[in-house]
């Protein structure tokens, strides 16, 4: 069975230990339940030009391009920080709230390839955002992953990225046991407000 998202921004108060009025106020635009905005997001402005060697149909590579509109087009494909090397962008579809992936802005897709520069910065990057993470969500721990190769897992062979995946105690339940579904306590939107404002 796939996993599927209910996207319930209500629980981020009990998973953060805080109030989730503005999670919650988010929410309430008549979506129902297991229905997000999130699942339709609005159609990404085309770039004005790409990194060398990008693959157009590459998602990373989309994140990594130039656009005339950077605030329109950084809100658009979740992106929170552009380095010199790497950069960072929110996971569309989260494994919990917060989940992130940092990728070298060249579609490359062996760690060999990458430049010293390219690895240094996007460690340092990871670095700062547990640190963000711990900050603003309160995480408790992370799991910090790569896969490399479809047989490990990538779903974008081409394009390395490092997935950063807080966590908490409570963070999940019963439905990926009982119904194959994740329930994501904060809304995208809330997420990336939250880190691009502290990027």
């Amino acid at each position: 069975m796939a996993d599927k998202r209910i996207w319930a921004p209500w629980r981020i108060g009990y998973v953060s230990g805080e109030d989730a009025s503005r999670e919650a106020a988010a929410a309430s635009d008549g979506t129902e339940l297991g229905q997000s905005a999130e699942k339709t997001p609005k159609k990404s402005p085309e770039p004005a030009s790409w990194q060398p060697a990008a693959d157009p149909a590459c998602f990373l590579c989309r994140g990594a391009a130039c656009y005339e509109d950077e605030q329109a087009a950084r809100q658009q494909n979740l992106i929170l920080w552009r380095g010199k090397h790497v950069y960072s962008v929110l996971n569309r579809y989260p494994y919990t709230n917060g989940h992130l992936l940092v990728a070298p802005l060249r579609h490359v897709a062996g760690l060999h390839e990458l430049t010293d520069q390219q690895h240094l910065e996007a460690m340092h990057l990871l670095s700062r955002y547990t640190q963000k993470l711990r900050q603003l969500l309160h995480a408790d721990g992370f799991n910090i992953g790569l896969n490399l190769g479809a047989t490990a897992g990538a779903g974008v062979p081409g394009h390395l990225h490092w997935h950063l995946v807080p966590r908490w105690p409570g963070d999940h339940n019963f439905m990926p046991t009982l119904a194959g579904i994740r329930l994501i306590p904060q809304s995208l939107a809330a997420t990336w407000e939250a880190l691009a404002e502290s990027s």
